[in-house]
Protein backbone atom coordinates (compact mmCIF):
# COMPACT_ATOMS: atom_id res chain seq x y z
CA UNK A 1 0.00 0.00 0.00
CA UNK A 2 1.39 3.64 -0.44
CA UNK A 3 1.60 5.97 1.69
CA UNK A 4 -0.18 7.88 0.18
CA UNK A 5 -3.27 5.23 0.18
CA UNK A 6 -2.30 4.54 3.56
CA UNK A 7 -2.88 7.80 4.93
CA UNK A 8 -6.19 8.44 3.11
CA UNK A 9 -7.73 5.14 4.17
CA UNK A 10 -6.58 6.41 7.64
CA UNK A 11 -8.24 9.63 7.64
CA UNK A 12 -11.18 8.75 5.68
CA UNK A 13 -11.79 5.68 7.99
CA UNK A 14 -12.49 8.01 11.09
CA UNK A 15 -15.02 9.29 9.17
CA UNK A 16 -17.62 6.68 9.63
CA UNK A 17 -16.62 6.99 13.42
CA UNK A 18 -18.36 10.32 13.07
CA UNK A 19 -21.08 9.89 10.46
CA UNK A 20 -23.26 8.59 13.20
CA UNK A 21 -23.32 11.83 15.38
CA UNK A 22 -24.42 13.89 11.99
CA UNK A 23 -20.79 14.86 10.79
CA UNK A 24 -21.28 15.11 7.05
CA UNK A 25 -18.23 14.53 4.66
CA UNK A 26 -17.55 18.54 4.33
CA UNK A 27 -17.70 19.33 8.08
CA UNK A 28 -14.73 16.49 8.86
CA UNK A 29 -12.85 17.72 5.95
CA UNK A 30 -13.03 21.39 7.90
CA UNK A 31 -11.95 19.63 11.51
CA UNK A 32 -9.13 17.42 9.46
CA UNK A 33 -8.00 20.84 7.98
CA UNK A 34 -7.70 22.86 11.37
CA UNK A 35 -5.95 19.88 13.13
CA UNK A 36 -3.75 19.29 10.56
CA UNK A 37 -2.63 22.74 10.65
CA UNK A 38 -2.26 23.35 14.13
CA UNK A 39 -0.44 20.01 14.01
CA UNK A 40 2.02 21.28 11.06
CA UNK A 41 2.45 24.49 12.98
CA UNK A 42 3.34 22.81 16.89
CA UNK A 43 6.03 20.27 14.16
CA UNK A 44 7.35 23.51 12.91
CA UNK A 45 7.72 25.44 16.02
CA UNK A 46 9.64 22.96 17.64
CA UNK A 47 11.65 21.37 14.99
CA UNK A 48 15.25 21.78 15.67
CA UNK A 49 16.68 23.46 12.66
CA UNK A 50 15.16 27.28 12.26
CA UNK A 51 12.19 26.93 14.29
CA UNK A 52 9.38 28.89 13.34
CA UNK A 53 6.00 30.16 14.93
CA UNK A 54 3.04 30.53 13.09
CA UNK A 55 0.34 30.29 15.49
CA UNK A 56 0.58 32.04 18.83
CA UNK A 57 1.17 29.84 22.05
CA UNK A 58 -1.87 30.02 23.30
CA UNK A 59 -3.16 28.32 20.58
CA UNK A 60 -0.87 25.51 20.41
CA UNK A 61 -1.20 21.92 19.65
CA UNK A 62 0.50 20.58 22.76
CA UNK A 63 -2.62 22.13 24.58
CA UNK A 64 -5.08 20.36 23.20
CA UNK A 65 -2.86 17.16 23.63
CA UNK A 66 -2.58 17.84 27.49
CA UNK A 67 -6.31 18.25 27.71
CA UNK A 68 -9.50 15.72 27.84
CA UNK A 69 -13.35 15.77 28.39
CA UNK A 70 -15.29 18.98 28.80
CA UNK A 71 -12.42 20.52 29.38
CA UNK A 72 -10.60 19.78 25.45
CA UNK A 73 -14.34 20.49 24.03
CA UNK A 74 -14.31 24.20 25.55
CA UNK A 75 -10.35 24.48 24.92
CA UNK A 76 -10.77 23.76 21.07
CA UNK A 77 -13.86 25.92 20.62
CA UNK A 78 -11.82 28.76 22.00
CA UNK A 79 -8.78 28.23 19.96
CA UNK A 80 -11.02 28.35 16.62
CA UNK A 81 -12.41 31.77 18.05
CA UNK A 82 -8.87 33.20 18.67
CA UNK A 83 -7.52 31.64 15.50
CA UNK A 84 -9.93 33.34 13.33
CA UNK A 85 -8.94 36.86 14.71
CA UNK A 86 -5.55 35.83 13.49
CA UNK A 87 -3.61 37.55 9.90
CA UNK A 88 -2.94 36.10 6.52
CA UNK A 89 -3.56 32.38 5.49
CA UNK A 90 -4.02 31.59 9.87
CA UNK A 91 -7.00 33.75 9.52
CA UNK A 92 -8.42 32.34 6.55
CA UNK A 93 -8.26 28.67 7.26
CA UNK A 94 -9.43 29.24 10.73
CA UNK A 95 -12.38 32.34 9.51
CA UNK A 96 -15.52 31.57 11.06
CA UNK A 97 -14.50 28.15 12.34
CA UNK A 98 -16.80 25.86 14.51
CA UNK A 99 -16.06 22.73 16.66
CA UNK A 100 -18.64 20.47 15.06
CA UNK A 101 -17.55 17.23 16.94
CA UNK A 102 -19.79 17.12 20.10
CA UNK A 103 -18.33 14.34 21.45
CA UNK A 104 -15.25 15.14 23.48
CA UNK A 105 -13.98 11.25 23.43
CA UNK A 106 -14.30 11.04 19.83
CA UNK A 107 -12.42 14.64 19.68
CA UNK A 108 -9.88 13.09 21.68
CA UNK A 109 -9.37 9.95 19.78
CA UNK A 110 -8.41 11.81 16.64
CA UNK A 111 -6.20 13.82 18.02
CA UNK A 112 -4.57 11.70 20.12
CA UNK A 113 -4.41 9.00 17.76
CA UNK A 114 -5.43 9.98 13.99
CA UNK A 115 -3.94 12.68 13.95
CA UNK A 116 -0.95 13.01 16.76
CA UNK A 117 0.97 9.70 16.11
CA UNK A 118 1.49 11.30 12.23
CA UNK A 119 4.90 13.62 11.88
CA UNK A 120 3.33 15.49 9.08
CA UNK A 121 6.04 17.72 8.23
CA UNK A 122 8.02 14.86 7.77
CA UNK A 123 5.68 13.50 5.27
CA UNK A 124 6.70 15.89 2.43
CA UNK A 125 4.51 18.02 0.10
CA UNK A 126 3.76 15.54 -2.60
CA UNK A 127 2.65 13.01 -0.07
CA UNK A 128 -0.33 15.64 2.22
CA UNK A 129 -0.88 17.37 -1.18
CA UNK A 130 -1.54 14.40 -2.68
CA UNK A 131 -4.07 13.02 0.28
CA UNK A 132 -5.28 15.95 1.02
CA UNK A 133 -6.34 15.97 -2.65
CA UNK A 134 -8.15 12.71 -2.44
CA UNK A 135 -10.15 13.32 0.24
CA UNK A 136 -11.47 16.66 -1.48
CA UNK A 137 -12.44 14.18 -4.26
CA UNK A 138 -13.96 11.81 -1.83
CA UNK A 139 -15.68 14.95 0.15
CA UNK A 140 -17.29 15.77 -3.57
CA UNK A 141 -18.34 12.47 -4.85
CA UNK A 142 -20.68 12.71 -1.92
CA UNK A 143 -23.82 13.01 -2.87
CA UNK A 144 -25.46 14.21 0.35
CA UNK A 145 -22.66 17.13 0.91
CA UNK A 146 -23.49 19.52 -1.93
CA UNK A 147 -19.28 19.69 -2.19
CA UNK A 148 -19.79 18.27 -6.12
CA UNK A 149 -20.66 21.92 -7.50
CA UNK A 150 -17.11 23.05 -6.57
CA UNK A 151 -15.30 20.43 -8.16
CA UNK A 152 -14.21 20.46 -11.91
CA UNK A 153 -13.51 16.88 -13.21
CA UNK A 154 -9.39 17.05 -12.85
CA UNK A 155 -8.89 15.65 -16.29
CA UNK A 156 -10.63 18.81 -17.51
CA UNK A 157 -8.58 21.03 -15.38
CA UNK A 158 -5.40 19.22 -17.02
CA UNK A 159 -6.49 19.60 -20.41
CA UNK A 160 -7.16 23.60 -20.06
CA UNK A 161 -4.21 24.00 -18.02
CA UNK A 162 -1.82 21.85 -20.97
CA UNK A 163 -3.51 24.42 -23.63
CA UNK A 164 -2.96 27.47 -22.32
CA UNK A 165 0.19 26.56 -21.06
CA UNK A 166 1.10 29.28 -17.68
CA UNK A 167 4.95 29.94 -17.12
CA UNK A 168 6.86 31.24 -14.53
CA UNK A 169 6.21 35.13 -16.20
CA UNK A 170 2.62 35.00 -15.42
CA UNK A 171 0.12 35.81 -13.01
CA UNK A 172 -2.55 33.21 -12.59
CA UNK A 173 -5.88 33.81 -10.98
CA UNK A 174 -9.51 32.10 -10.06
CA UNK A 175 -11.98 34.04 -9.78
CA UNK A 176 -14.12 31.43 -8.34
CA UNK A 177 -11.65 29.23 -7.34
CA UNK A 178 -13.71 25.80 -4.76
CA UNK A 179 -10.70 24.19 -3.43
CA UNK A 180 -8.05 25.57 -5.45
CA UNK A 181 -8.23 22.83 -8.33
CA UNK A 182 -6.98 25.23 -11.14
CA UNK A 183 -4.33 26.77 -8.74
CA UNK A 184 -2.43 23.42 -8.26
CA UNK A 185 -2.90 22.24 -11.78
CA UNK A 186 -1.41 25.50 -13.21
CA UNK A 187 1.14 26.01 -10.33
CA UNK A 188 2.45 21.86 -10.86
CA UNK A 189 2.82 23.16 -14.58
CA UNK A 190 5.03 26.00 -14.11
CA UNK A 191 6.75 23.97 -11.06
CA UNK A 192 8.08 21.60 -14.17
CA UNK A 193 10.78 23.90 -14.92
CA UNK A 194 12.14 25.19 -11.39
CA UNK A 195 15.06 23.61 -11.72
CA UNK A 196 16.37 26.24 -13.73
CA UNK A 197 15.09 28.84 -11.90
CA UNK A 198 16.78 31.75 -10.83
CA UNK A 199 15.71 32.56 -6.92
CA UNK A 200 13.40 35.51 -7.80
CA UNK A 201 11.23 33.56 -9.87
CA UNK A 202 11.40 30.53 -7.36
CA UNK A 203 10.21 33.05 -4.93
CA UNK A 204 7.30 34.10 -7.32
CA UNK A 205 6.23 30.38 -8.12
CA UNK A 206 5.84 29.73 -3.93
CA UNK A 207 4.09 33.41 -3.23
CA UNK A 208 2.86 35.30 -6.48
CA UNK A 209 2.19 33.25 -9.32
CA UNK A 210 -1.68 32.25 -8.39
CA UNK A 211 -4.10 33.68 -6.70
CA UNK A 212 -7.92 32.48 -5.81
CA UNK A 213 -11.20 34.24 -4.82
CA UNK A 214 -13.95 31.90 -3.11
CA UNK A 215 -17.29 33.49 -1.89
CA UNK A 216 -17.67 30.50 0.80
CA UNK A 217 -15.70 30.24 3.96
CA UNK A 218 -15.48 26.81 4.24
CA UNK A 219 -14.35 26.18 0.75
CA UNK A 220 -11.70 28.85 1.00
CA UNK A 221 -9.87 26.89 4.17
CA UNK A 222 -10.30 24.39 2.33
CA UNK A 223 -8.39 26.01 -1.29
CA UNK A 224 -5.69 27.66 1.85
CA UNK A 225 -5.19 24.66 3.37
CA UNK A 226 -5.19 22.86 -0.20
CA UNK A 227 -2.21 25.06 -1.56
CA UNK A 228 -0.29 24.93 1.69
CA UNK A 229 0.28 21.38 1.69
CA UNK A 230 1.29 21.27 -2.13
CA UNK A 231 4.00 23.62 -1.07
CA UNK A 232 2.52 26.98 -2.29
CA UNK A 233 2.18 29.84 -0.54
CA UNK A 234 3.62 30.10 3.59
CA UNK A 235 1.99 29.04 7.06
CA UNK A 236 2.53 32.22 8.03
CA UNK A 237 2.52 34.61 5.32
CA UNK A 238 -0.40 36.07 3.27
CA UNK A 239 -3.55 34.10 2.34
CA UNK A 240 -2.82 33.39 -1.16
CA UNK A 241 -7.12 32.86 -1.44
CA UNK A 242 -9.48 36.18 -0.29
CA UNK A 243 -12.91 34.91 0.81
CA UNK A 244 -15.01 37.73 -1.21
CA UNK A 245 -17.81 37.93 -3.59
CA UNK A 246 -15.86 38.23 -6.87
CA UNK A 247 -18.65 39.75 -9.09
CA UNK A 248 -19.50 42.65 -6.42
CA UNK A 249 -16.76 45.01 -7.76
CA UNK A 250 -13.45 45.57 -9.67
CA UNK A 251 -10.84 43.95 -7.40
CA UNK A 252 -8.23 46.45 -8.60
CA UNK A 253 -5.68 43.22 -9.87
CA UNK A 254 -5.27 42.28 -12.95
CA UNK A 255 -3.39 38.99 -14.33
CA UNK A 256 -2.16 37.12 -16.97
CA UNK A 257 -3.90 34.20 -16.81
CA UNK A 258 -7.46 32.87 -15.68
CA UNK A 259 -8.43 29.65 -14.97
CA UNK A 260 -12.11 28.98 -13.96
CA UNK A 261 -15.37 27.40 -13.85
CA UNK A 262 -18.02 29.48 -11.89
CA UNK A 263 -20.59 28.04 -10.08
CA UNK A 264 -23.37 26.37 -11.39
CA UNK A 265 -26.78 28.39 -11.19
CA UNK A 266 -27.63 31.59 -13.02
CA UNK A 267 -29.29 34.11 -10.19
CA UNK A 268 -26.45 36.09 -9.02
CA UNK A 269 -27.05 37.48 -5.70
CA UNK A 270 -26.53 40.75 -4.52
CA UNK A 271 -24.96 40.92 -0.33
CA UNK A 272 -25.70 43.78 1.55
CA UNK A 273 -25.47 44.17 5.36
CA UNK A 274 -28.08 46.07 7.04
CA UNK A 275 -28.16 48.06 10.33
CA UNK A 276 -28.85 45.09 12.15
CA UNK A 277 -25.97 43.52 10.84
CA UNK A 278 -27.98 41.12 8.94
CA UNK A 279 -26.71 39.66 5.68
CA UNK A 280 -29.41 39.89 2.98
CA UNK A 281 -29.06 38.16 -0.38
CA UNK A 282 -31.32 39.61 -3.31
CA UNK A 283 -31.61 38.26 -6.54
CA UNK A 284 -30.71 41.47 -8.52
CA UNK A 285 -28.84 42.44 -11.68
CA UNK A 286 -25.06 43.70 -10.91
CA UNK A 287 -24.65 47.00 -11.92
CA UNK A 288 -20.46 48.12 -12.32
CA UNK A 289 -19.20 50.36 -14.53
CA UNK A 290 -16.85 47.86 -15.92
CA UNK A 291 -20.15 45.84 -16.88
CA UNK A 292 -21.61 46.08 -20.78
CA UNK A 293 -24.35 45.05 -19.15
CA UNK A 294 -26.65 44.48 -16.30
CA UNK A 295 -28.05 41.32 -15.56
CA UNK A 296 -28.48 38.94 -12.50
CA UNK A 297 -27.32 35.95 -14.82
CA UNK A 298 -24.34 34.66 -12.53
CA UNK A 299 -22.32 33.12 -15.70
CA UNK A 300 -22.60 36.24 -17.93
CA UNK A 301 -21.49 38.41 -15.03
CA UNK A 302 -18.13 36.04 -14.70
CA UNK A 303 -17.44 36.21 -18.15
CA UNK A 304 -17.53 40.58 -17.99
CA UNK A 305 -15.76 40.08 -14.73
CA UNK A 306 -13.06 38.20 -16.15
CA UNK A 307 -12.52 40.43 -19.09
CA UNK A 308 -12.03 43.08 -16.33
CA UNK A 309 -9.35 41.66 -14.45
CA UNK A 310 -7.59 39.90 -17.63
CA UNK A 311 -4.15 41.85 -18.78
CA UNK A 312 -3.66 43.13 -22.36
CA UNK A 313 -2.72 40.11 -24.14
CA UNK A 314 -3.78 37.70 -21.15
CA UNK A 315 -4.96 34.61 -22.14
CA UNK A 316 -8.79 32.64 -20.44
CA UNK A 317 -9.93 29.44 -20.44
CA UNK A 318 -13.43 29.32 -18.83
CA UNK A 319 -15.96 26.29 -18.12
CA UNK A 320 -19.22 27.64 -18.57
CA UNK A 321 -22.94 26.36 -19.30
CA UNK A 322 -24.81 25.84 -22.92
CA UNK A 323 -27.10 28.78 -22.28
CA UNK A 324 -24.44 31.40 -22.36
CA UNK A 325 -23.28 30.27 -25.16
CA UNK A 326 -27.23 30.85 -27.08
CA UNK A 327 -28.98 32.80 -24.81
CA UNK A 328 -30.42 36.01 -26.18
CA UNK A 329 -30.51 39.69 -24.14
CA UNK A 330 -27.50 40.16 -22.24
CA UNK A 331 -25.98 37.22 -23.82
CA UNK A 332 -25.72 38.08 -26.96
CA UNK A 333 -24.16 40.95 -26.56
CA UNK A 334 -21.49 39.67 -24.31
CA UNK A 335 -21.14 37.15 -27.07
CA UNK A 336 -20.87 39.90 -29.80
CA UNK A 337 -18.19 41.47 -27.33
CA UNK A 338 -16.11 38.56 -26.94
CA UNK A 339 -16.18 38.25 -30.72
CA UNK A 340 -15.34 41.43 -31.29
CA UNK A 341 -12.98 43.22 -28.43
CA UNK A 342 -11.00 39.62 -27.61
CA UNK A 343 -9.93 36.91 -29.81
CA UNK A 344 -12.54 34.05 -28.77
CA UNK A 345 -10.35 31.47 -30.77
CA UNK A 346 -11.41 28.12 -29.10
CA UNK A 347 -14.98 25.96 -28.03
CA UNK A 348 -14.56 22.78 -26.39
CA UNK A 349 -17.87 21.14 -25.61
CA UNK A 350 -17.75 19.20 -23.15
CA UNK A 351 -19.92 15.65 -22.63
CA UNK A 352 -22.27 14.70 -19.98
CA UNK A 353 -21.93 12.39 -17.20
CA UNK A 354 -18.72 14.12 -16.18
CA UNK A 355 -20.24 16.18 -13.54
CA UNK A 356 -21.02 15.06 -9.47
CA UNK A 357 -24.02 18.16 -10.04
CA UNK A 358 -26.67 16.68 -12.59
CA UNK A 359 -28.09 18.33 -15.63
CA UNK A 360 -24.70 20.10 -16.37
CA UNK A 361 -24.46 20.68 -19.99
CA UNK A 362 -20.99 22.83 -20.47
CA UNK A 363 -18.53 24.02 -22.85
CA UNK A 364 -14.66 25.41 -22.14
CA UNK A 365 -14.12 29.12 -23.94
CA UNK A 366 -10.63 30.06 -24.65
CA UNK A 367 -10.46 33.60 -25.16
CA UNK A 368 -7.60 36.20 -25.40
CA UNK A 369 -7.49 39.57 -24.52
CA UNK A 370 -6.61 42.23 -27.01
CA UNK A 371 -5.67 46.04 -26.98
CA UNK A 372 -8.75 48.21 -27.96
CA UNK A 373 -9.17 47.80 -32.00
CA UNK A 374 -12.70 49.61 -32.82
CA UNK A 375 -11.70 49.19 -36.56
CA UNK A 376 -11.73 45.28 -36.98
CA UNK A 377 -12.41 42.26 -34.35
CA UNK A 378 -10.28 40.52 -32.96
CA UNK A 379 -11.84 37.09 -33.42
CA UNK A 380 -11.13 35.92 -36.77
CA UNK A 381 -12.16 32.29 -36.58
CA UNK A 382 -13.25 30.17 -33.85
CA UNK A 383 -12.17 26.70 -33.59
CA UNK A 384 -15.17 24.11 -31.88
CA UNK A 385 -14.21 20.80 -30.91
CA UNK A 386 -17.61 18.00 -30.34
CA UNK A 387 -15.95 15.97 -27.65
CA UNK A 388 -20.26 15.53 -26.76
CA UNK A 389 -21.65 14.11 -29.90
CA UNK A 390 -21.91 10.26 -29.20
CA UNK A 391 -19.55 10.27 -26.18
CA UNK A 392 -20.98 8.43 -22.81
CA UNK A 393 -19.45 8.88 -19.70
CA UNK A 394 -21.01 8.42 -16.23
CA UNK A 395 -18.47 8.68 -12.92
CA UNK A 396 -17.92 5.50 -11.81
CA UNK A 397 -18.60 2.93 -14.69
CA UNK A 398 -16.30 5.01 -17.24
CA UNK A 399 -15.21 8.48 -16.06
CA UNK A 400 -13.53 10.44 -18.42
CA UNK A 401 -9.52 10.18 -18.43
CA UNK A 402 -6.69 11.43 -20.29
CA UNK A 403 -6.92 9.90 -22.76
CA UNK A 404 -10.22 11.25 -24.15
CA UNK A 405 -9.01 14.89 -24.14
CA UNK A 406 -6.04 13.89 -25.55
CA UNK A 407 -7.34 14.16 -29.07
CA UNK A 408 -8.24 17.75 -28.39
CA UNK A 409 -5.20 18.82 -26.90
CA UNK A 410 -3.05 17.69 -29.97
CA UNK A 411 -5.75 19.48 -32.25
CA UNK A 412 -5.24 22.48 -30.31
CA UNK A 413 -1.37 22.49 -30.75
CA UNK A 414 -0.62 24.43 -27.71
CA UNK A 415 1.92 27.29 -28.63
CA UNK A 416 1.84 26.75 -32.16
CA UNK A 417 -0.12 29.04 -34.30
CA UNK A 418 -3.29 28.65 -35.19
CA UNK A 419 -3.08 28.65 -38.47
CA UNK A 420 -1.42 25.27 -38.44
CA UNK A 421 -4.77 23.61 -36.81
CA UNK A 422 -5.94 21.24 -39.53
CA UNK A 423 -9.96 20.42 -39.33
CA UNK A 424 -11.36 16.67 -38.50
CA UNK A 425 -14.28 14.97 -37.97
CA UNK A 426 -14.59 16.92 -34.17
CA UNK A 427 -13.23 19.89 -35.18
CA UNK A 428 -14.19 22.62 -37.13
CA UNK A 429 -13.54 26.65 -37.74
CA UNK A 430 -15.96 29.30 -38.42
CA UNK A 431 -15.05 32.45 -39.16
CA UNK A 432 -16.20 35.51 -37.39
CA UNK A 433 -18.45 36.75 -40.23
CA UNK A 434 -20.42 33.35 -40.41
CA UNK A 435 -20.94 33.61 -36.68
CA UNK A 436 -22.02 37.28 -36.24
CA UNK A 437 -24.60 36.50 -39.14
CA UNK A 438 -26.29 33.84 -36.90
CA UNK A 439 -29.08 34.29 -34.89
CA UNK A 440 -28.03 36.22 -31.50
CA UNK A 441 -24.46 35.17 -32.53
CA UNK A 442 -24.88 32.01 -31.61
CA UNK A 443 -22.41 29.94 -30.68
CA UNK A 444 -23.85 26.46 -29.69
CA UNK A 445 -22.75 24.51 -32.95
CA UNK A 446 -23.54 21.15 -33.39
CA UNK A 447 -22.33 19.16 -37.01
CA UNK A 448 -22.11 15.43 -36.15
CA UNK A 449 -25.11 13.26 -36.24
CA UNK A 450 -25.96 11.32 -33.30
CA UNK A 451 -25.44 7.76 -34.20
CA UNK A 452 -27.88 6.36 -31.21
CA UNK A 453 -30.66 8.09 -32.73
CA UNK A 454 -30.30 5.50 -35.75
CA UNK A 455 -28.08 2.49 -34.87
CA UNK A 456 -30.38 0.66 -31.98
CA UNK A 457 -27.49 -2.15 -31.66
CA UNK A 458 -25.00 -0.34 -30.16
CA UNK A 459 -26.74 1.49 -27.83
CA UNK A 460 -24.78 2.44 -24.58
CA UNK A 461 -25.66 0.76 -21.07
CA UNK A 462 -29.34 1.48 -19.49
CA UNK A 463 -27.75 3.03 -16.96
CA UNK A 464 -26.11 5.41 -18.82
CA UNK A 465 -29.15 6.16 -21.23
CA UNK A 466 -31.04 6.69 -17.86
CA UNK A 467 -28.30 8.96 -16.38
CA UNK A 468 -28.09 10.90 -19.64
CA UNK A 469 -32.12 11.44 -19.61
CA UNK A 470 -31.90 12.63 -15.96
CA UNK A 471 -28.86 15.14 -17.62
CA UNK A 472 -31.13 16.10 -20.35
CA UNK A 473 -34.48 16.97 -18.12
CA UNK A 474 -32.20 18.59 -15.24
CA UNK A 475 -30.60 21.01 -17.75
CA UNK A 476 -33.68 21.56 -19.75
CA UNK A 477 -34.97 22.37 -16.34
CA UNK A 478 -32.53 25.04 -15.63
CA UNK A 479 -33.19 26.88 -19.03
CA UNK A 480 -37.01 26.67 -18.21
CA UNK A 481 -35.77 28.80 -14.76
CA UNK A 482 -33.43 30.81 -16.78
CA UNK A 483 -35.90 32.15 -19.03
CA UNK A 484 -38.59 32.33 -15.93
CA UNK A 485 -36.42 34.27 -13.85
CA UNK A 486 -35.59 36.53 -17.50
CA UNK A 487 -39.41 37.08 -17.78
CA UNK A 488 -39.17 37.52 -13.74
CA UNK A 489 -36.92 40.61 -14.49
CA UNK A 490 -38.69 42.13 -17.03
CA UNK A 491 -42.00 41.82 -14.97
CA UNK A 492 -40.47 43.31 -12.14
CA UNK A 493 -38.76 46.63 -14.46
Amino acid sequence: MTDVRRLVDKLMGYRDVLRDDGVGVVDYTEQLTYLLFLKMAHERATRQLRPERIVPEEYDWSLLVAAQGAELEDLYSDMLRGLASQPGVVGTIFRKAQNRIQDPAKLRRLIADLIGKEHWSAAGTDLMGDAYEEILSKGASDQGSGAGQYFTPRVIVQAMVDCVQPTIDDTIVDPACGTGGFLLKAHDYVARGSEEMMPTERDHLQNGLVHGFELHDGTARLAAMNLLLHGIGTAGGDSLIEVRDSLISDPGGRWSVVLANPPFGTKSTLTTVGADGKVVRDGLAIERQDFTVSTSNKQLNFIQHIATILDVNGRAAVVLPDNVLFEGGAGEAIRRRLLQDFDLHTVLRLPTGIWYATGVKANVLFFDKKPANPDAPWTTKTWVYDLRTNKHFTLKQNPIRDADLADFVSAYKPGRPRDERVESERWRSFAYDELVTRDKANLDITWLKDESLEDFDNLPEPSVIAREIIDDLSAALAEFEAVASALESRRDD
